[in-house]
């Protein structure tokens, strides 16, 4: 991930599990994890968690602008997840300060490990110039 994307802390997470009608989108804030080169999120019981354990597949989305530069982003990353159990891997991942913004309690940990990664950088074009003839 560029530092653009890396200095983000809200993005969105795609699942789609074959039997249910449509996929399950949710935002949610999460951390990008250097050592294990993924996004990790946390996640209390429901159905995003029934659907990312489920699928254990999903799509992580983020994007930014900046509008002093007229510039937007996008990355998109496809991967296999999984939720984390190990004592010693929950304290390093913990120890990364990724703190849940709803106001519940996300007991669960789940890594998005990308096997793809895509994005675009947009730029505004110049704005036209009008001749004009007397």
């Amino acid at each position: 991930m560029s530092a653009s994307a890396r200095a983000t802390s809200i993005g969105r997470v795609v699942v789609s599990v074959p039997e249910w009608d449509h996929p399950v989108i949710r935002p949610v804030n999460y951390v990008f994890d250097q050592s294990s080169q993924s996004v990790l999120l946390r996640s209390a019981p429901g159905s995003k968690l029934h659907a990312l354990l489920r699928s254990a597949r999903a799509a992580f989305e983020i994007d930014g602008i900046d509008h002093a530069g007229d510039v937007g982003w996008s990355v998109i990353i496809t991967g296999v997840c999984e939720e984390i159990t190990a004592t010693g891997e929950l304290r390093r991942v913990e120890a990364l300060g990724l703190e849940p913004w709803a106001p519940s309690t996300k007991g669960h940990w789940i890594r998005i490990r990308a096997n793809v990664v895509s994005g675009r950088r947009i730029v505004t074009a110049a704005p036209a110039v009008t001749a004009y003839h007397a």
